[in-house]
């Protein structure tokens, strides 16, 4: 499917090069009613804002904007060309988007913008309220159709967590797209180009991976997270299809892996993720055989994976990901 553009920014747009290469690994979206979006389980924490004066260099060209640990903050991307600049992610409503833009001021002098979300969680995505109107969006169709079908109510209910949030996302709406792309985008920033690529759904249905050839850096979203349980936010999750596209994120060979939350690291990364997803996996797929209901296998596993991985943060979602793991297995 070709690029879908907004006539406004047509005129401005750089190099780019819509693909289709990559076909989804074909999951499909689960059959059952559409969940509203959680309440979660990563309450304890200080008020979701992006840090300032935090941003780090990864490498020649990527700047990381780092989470500090802190539930609900993204890390956030800024890639620099000669010509262009990509913001990846922007954290949540227009305060923290102020914040981003305060920092990307300090690394970037361009004014030719790019933006993108690994992403339709308002913690990734809403932040764009405070970039600049000439910011071109550019997203996976899969993930629009999220934002579409269910961001304003994630808005509502990440509203309802806590004052802090609720003032946060006040009055935020999603933004429109100015390009869309089925499977696999280009975007030649000058001397640097970023590959955004649609593999199907994991964390969220519209998962979108960002690759920096040049640098081997990898942007995963929350494919790929940091000492944090993964999370399995609503029905359109999928357990099966998140262990193959983590396969095949390994085939982009990155030296240097940011995660959706969590400490900026290398490709083993990838290889904890799916070790944890494969035991799930595997264990949901005994006890089921034995006859467990799938509320006996969540509690069981809550136990048993907690003591396995003492120091990862929101043991709360491991319950989630037994439950997907039940629905998939035969």
């Amino acid at each position: 499917m070709g690029p879908r553009t907004n006539h406004r920014q047509s005129t401005t747009l750089l190099v780019l090069t819509l693909l289709g290469l990559l076909g989804a690994t074909g999951a499909a979206i689960a059959n059952e009613p559409q969940e509203t979006a959680p309440m979660g389980h990563n309450q304890s924490q200080p008020p979701p804002l992006v840090q300032e004066n935090k941003t780090i260099k990864v490498s020649e060209h990527v700047y990381v904007i780092p989470d500090g640990r802190v539930n609900l903050v993204p890390n956030i991307g800024i890639v620099v060309g000669t010509r262009a600049t990509m913001i990846i992610d922007a954290g949540m409503g227009a305060r923290n988007g102020h914040t981003v833009m305060r920092e990307l001021s300090r690394v970037s002098k361009n004014t030719d913008l790019y933006f993108t979300t690994t992403h339709f969680h308002p913690e990734h995505m809403t932040g764009v309220q405070s970039f600049p109107v000439s910011t071109i969006v550019i997203r996976p169709e899969a993930q629009q159709e999220e934002v579409d079908r269910k961001q304003p109510e994630f808005i509502h209910n990440f509203s309802q967590r806590t004052p802090e949030m609720k003032a946060l996302l006040q009055d935020v709406k999603p933004r429109a797209p100015d390009i869309l792309f089925d499977r696999e985008a280009k975007v030649d920033l000058g001397g640097v180009t970023v590959r955004l690529v649609w593999l199907g759904p994991a964390h969220t249905r519209g998962d979108n991976n960002i690759f920096v050839e040049e640098d081997g850096v990898l942007f995963t979203g929350d494919v790929v997270i940091n000492r944090f349980f993964p999370i399995f936010p609503d029905a359109d999750a999928s357990g099966k299809n998140w262990l193959s596209i983590l396969d095949q994120l390994d085939e982009f060979h990155p030296r240097t892996i940011v995660p959706g939350h969590g400490e900026v690291g290398d490709a083993s990364l990838i290889a904890k993720e799916r070790t944890y997803l494969k035991a799930v996996q595997s264990r949901v797929a005994e006890l089921k055989a034995q006859g467990k209901s799938s509320e006996e296998t969540a509690q069981l596993l809550l136990v048993e994976f907690r003591a396995k991985y003492p120091d990862w943060e929101n043991p709360g979602w491991i319950a989630d990901a037994a439950k997907r793991f039940y629905i998939e297995a035969k």
